[in-house]
């Protein structure tokens, strides 16, 4: 009864991080720039901790010299991939409505769909694995989601949908989590070796968003102090991960 009150627990509090672009209406886009600055940096940071500190680690234990968990690993890095350049090539081929909202909201939306249910499954199962994993990869995917729903807050309302209808259409799309995890609590234990591959899955997604996505948007920003602001924010969030390690040796 913990476990799942641990599992649904964690996906309802991601889930309900949708919900932020409600502290954020009356706030300018400039204050929001500057925010998403800093969380960005802690984000990175925190995938990059979970990855090398907590999942990478985990599965070399349990790997025993086998080669497969590794190549579960290189799946997520590649999986991640594919999923954003189907996404991404259907937003470039979308074309303006000035009657409508833009299409861009609608794969929003399914594209959120579809990483909220990955979201779901990654923290379900790093839970079954063990309670400290799970905390650190609720942590992780938390300073991920934070920055990333004012980010899909920001697309809604730029393709024409209202700020309430925004932010209503992003939690419902949060929610798709819980199908993610329901998932994983119904049919994981029956999938012969889901353990060994959701732990090194989840380090190549999170490597994957935070070397992929994340670390190339911090480049954009060469301004000396506030480079040194990002490593900061960076190391911020490594040093999260790694005080979860030894908290929970």
């Amino acid at each position: 009864m913990n476990l799942y009150l641990y599992i649904f627990g964690s996906v309802l509090i991601v889930s309900a991080l949708s919900l932020v672009g409600v502290f954020f209406l009356s706030f300018s886009r400039e204050f929001l720039n500057k925010l998403i600055f800093f969380l960005v940096s802690l984000s990175a940071g925190a995938l990059i901790g979970d990855s090398f500190i907590h999942l990478i680690p985990e599965t070399a234990a349990k790997s025993g010299g086998r080669l497969g968990p590794w190549l579960y690993l290189i799946a997520g890095l590649l999986i991640f991939f594919v999923l954003e350049k189907i996404i991404h090539w259907r937003h470039c081929h979308v074309q303006t409505s000035s009657e409508h909202p833009h299409p861009l909201g609608l794969m929003n939306l399914v594209g959120d769909s579809l990483h909220n249910f990955f979201d779901g499954v990654i923290i379900a199962g790093s839970f079954i694995i063990s309670i400290p994993l799970g905390l650190a990869t609720f942590i992780a995917v938390i300073a991920h989601e934070i920055p990333h729903e004012i980010g899909n807050f920001g697309v809604l309302i730029y393709a024409g949908y209202s700020r309430a209808r925004a932010i209503w259409l992003n939690f419902i799309t949060a929610l798709v989590a819980l199908l993610g995890a329901l998932a994983v609590v119904l049919f994981g234990a029956q999938i012969n070796g889901f353990g060994d591959f959701i732990v090194p899955f989840t380090a190549g997604g999170f490597i994957y968003i935070a070397t992929a996505d994340l670390l190339p948007e911090l480049k954009k920003e060469t301004a000396a102090h506030k480079s040194f602001l990002q490593l900061l924010c960076i190391l911020l969030g490594i040093a999260l991960m790694l005080a979860l390690k030894v908290y929970f040796k």
